[in-house]
């Protein structure tokens, strides 16, 4: 008879003595276990000791997370959080070196743990820390396990930022400034000013103080790209809370940001250096991308002011380099006619006051400094195809939106080649248009037509160079799905083949299970990234899996994966909030992101394998991929895209009576949705 659900299995250790296994009620007060274990190798004052995990990051065992322990966890006896605190606050405060180095050295390994770390805070643990550092007479490992403990306590949430002093923080960012300095110093400072930056609006000012943008670029030269990445956050951090009623200093930042010098280094040490761009340097990339691309709101959200005499001159400039100033008349009336049949020529709607052609928002002013731009920097491009010019701008205004607001890790190196990337941009989509233009062999009735297309190949690709027959293909495809496909045969020959559509779908979904996925250990933050890879046998027998030290550059062999489960032995799939690791989601800080991308394997005997994946289309392939293997229905949005999408191109080529060609051997990629449109950043 197998035992209840609500005891389970444990051996408990000692320093010095044999192991106890025991069966753990879960339903007994978790001190009267503790009691029980102390009574067995007859040590009094159970109440100064405590459960910790014996492997992995070794946390303290509490009534909230007792939850989480399974058969057969080897579990070890150790002082209470409260207990540990005290001594190690003491020792940190001897005056023997080698025992402060090693009481911080065990801080900085316990402060990750939340019990632990909310009985030292109690103790003013924070503020003998910072003073430690405030002293300045740390260096090497006691500074480094010094700030690591610090940022850990800090990261809990239990106390304010707002409490640190002005000399902590001058201390922390001469770390940052010194021309030579530890790496893990280096590393653990330029976090800990982030953080600064980010939960406390009157530290920014103090950072800002301290820190420039300027002086932070040396540290995007070295070959550490943790070092760049932290760098890149701060640089992120402080234009991200650049307060809104200092305009100056956010222009100052904006001019930083624009700097070649900055733009030339992200380009030729981070985006084009010998390592691969790793998932959170790519993140803060594109947070780069997305603040540098909102310094163009403002223009893009003012309108011309009509009598304002200089922005008319501009106007007056973009009339006289596409006519090039050739044949004015000299009376005031057979120029206002002449200029009249200009501004129509260059695609103005108001001839007699173009001006009035920029009160739009958006694109309002930005429109016309692209293309004065365009009329000084590509001079013959302008000549050639001013007339299209004014047309062009609401459709780059979609698309800016698309381009700051992608996915998180979608960042552009184009936008990163060059000290005017958006202008720049602009010109390529002025001579695409051109070349649609002569592809469409149009003529002027067709102009929306034009527009249209030229639209759909810069928001599907981004400059991939869609040329017209290819969104031609493209748009017949989409057409499959809508009404006019809706007829009794079209619905009968869609019911037909769905089902080996979706037979495919789990073939392609059980391949990319062998080849298996990378996750990140849950509860390790970017500071401490560890990972584990997990992938099906060949023969779809077994789950192998194992830790690695780093995230693995293409797949990972059999023989490197040292656990494995086979696969007769899962039960079930759960996800989101029925998983285990996510039962105690307030505990474990999890937010909703998190929660939507866990699930777990359930096998026997009462084991779990617990995955957190690192995004929509990895948590879709492996839940639907696991289902297939258990004989199960699929259900996900990824797979019913899949099936719309591989159902409709199947239905086009019956429909066009080419039933010679198959389809693919995988779905293709599915477009992701767009985030909103707008234009802030949720940073978090």
């Amino acid at each position: 008879m197998p035992p209840p659900s609500d005891i389970v299995k444990v051996a408990i250790e000692w320093p010095g003595a044999n192991a106890q296994l025991i069966e753990m009620d879960q339903k007994r007060a978790l001190s009267s276990i503790i009691r029980e274990v102390c009574d067995g190798w007859s040590l009094s004052g159970s109440e100064q000791f405590a459960l910790r995990y014996a492997d992995g990051p070794q946390l303290y065992i509490t009534e909230q997370t007792r939850g989480d322990i399974k058969n057969g966890t080897i579990l070890r006896l150790a002082i209470s959080p409260g207990r540990a605190a005290r001594q190690l606050l003491e020792r940190i405060q001897s005056h023997g070196i080698d025992a402060r180095l090693e009481a911080l050295k065990e801080l900085a390994k316990l402060s990750a743990d939340a019990t632990f770390a909310a009985e030292f805070i109690n103790m003013e643990g924070i503020g003998t820390l910072a003073r430690l550092v405030e002293s300045g007479t740390h260096f090497g490992e006691m500074l480094a396990f010094t700030l690591t403990a610090f940022l850990e306590l800090m990261d809990h949430g239990i106390v304010s930022w707002d409490l640190i002093s002005l000399s902590f923080i001058k201390q922390i960012a001469g770390y940052v400034n010194q021309p030579m300095v530890d790496v893990s110093i280096l590393q653990r400072s330029l976090a800990i000013l982030e953080s600064m930056v980010l939960n406390s609006h009157s530290l920014y000012h103090r950072v800002a103080q301290e820190i420039t943008v300027g002086q932070l670029i040396g540290h995007l030269q070295v070959s550490n790209q943790e070092i760049q990445t932290y760098a890149i956050a701060l640089i992120n951090a402080l234009f991200l809370k650049a307060p809104e009623d200092r305009r100056q200093v956010s222009n100052e930042m904006a001019s930083t940001l624009a700097q070649k010098h900055l733009r030339s280094i992200i380009l030729n040490h981070v985006i084009r250096g010998n390592r691969p761009i790793k998932a959170e340097m790519a993140h803060q990339l594109y947070v780069l991308q997305v603040l540098t691309f909102n310094l163009l709101e403002e223009r893009m959200m003012t309108k011309m002011d009509p009598n304002d005499q200089a922005q008319r001159d501009v106007i007056f400039e973009l009339r006289r380099i596409a006519f090039d100033g050739e044949n004015d008349p000299t009376g005031t009336e057979k120029r206002k006619a002449l200029y009249s049949k200009d501004y129509k020529m260059l695609g103005f709607t108001n001839h007699l006051n173009p001006a009035l052609d920029f009160t739009q928002t958006p694109p309002g002013m930005l429109a016309l400094d692209n293309m004065l731009y365009l009329a000084k920097v590509h001079q013959d491009t302008y000549i050639r195809n001013h007339s299209t010019v004014m047309t062009l701008h609401y459709t780059l205004y979609c698309v800016f939106v698309i381009v700051a607001n992608e996915g998180c890790n979608d960042y552009h190196p184009m936008f990163f080649t060059h000290d005017r990337a958006w202008e720049e941009f602009f010109c390529v989509c002025i001579q695409l248009l051109n070349k649609t233009w002569k592809e469409m062999r149009a003529t002027a009735e067709d102009f929306n037509k034009v527009m249209q297309v030229v639209r759909e190949q810069i928001t599907r690709a981004l400059l991939r160079g869609l040329n017209y027959s290819e969104i031609l293909r493209l748009r017949q495809s989409e057409r499959m799905s809508q009404d006019d496909f809706q007829s009794p045969p079209i619905i009968e020959l869609r019911e037909r083949i769905q089902p080996e559509i979706l037979e495919l779908i789990k073939q392609q979904r059980l391949n990319r299970l062998c080849e298996g996925s990378c996750f990140r250990k849950l509860g390790n933050r970017r500071r401490q990234e560890k990972f584990w890879f997990c992938r099906l046998s060949l023969n779809h027998k077994m789950l192998h899996y194992g830790d690695l030290d780093e995230s693995p550059q293409g797949e990972v062999p059999f023989e490197l994966l040292s656990d494995k489960i086979p696969v007769s032995d899962i039960k079930s799939v759960v996800t989101g909030k029925d998983c285990p690791h996510m039962k105690e989601k307030s505990a474990l800080k999890q937010n909703k992101e998190v929660l939507e991308l866990a699930f777990s394997v359930l096998y026997d005997p009462d084991e779990t394998l617990n995955f957190v994946a690192p995004n929509k289309y990895e948590y879709c392939i492996w839940t639907d991929g696991l289902c297939a293997l258990l004989g199960r229905e699929m259900g996900s949005d990824l797979t019913r895209s899949d099936l719309d999408t591989l159902i409709s191109m199947e239905m086009k080529l019956r429909l066009l009576d080419l039933e010679n060609i198959t389809i693919p051997e995988a779905p293709p990629p599915v477009p992701k949705e767009p985030s909103s449109y707008n234009f802030t950043y949720n940073y978090s």
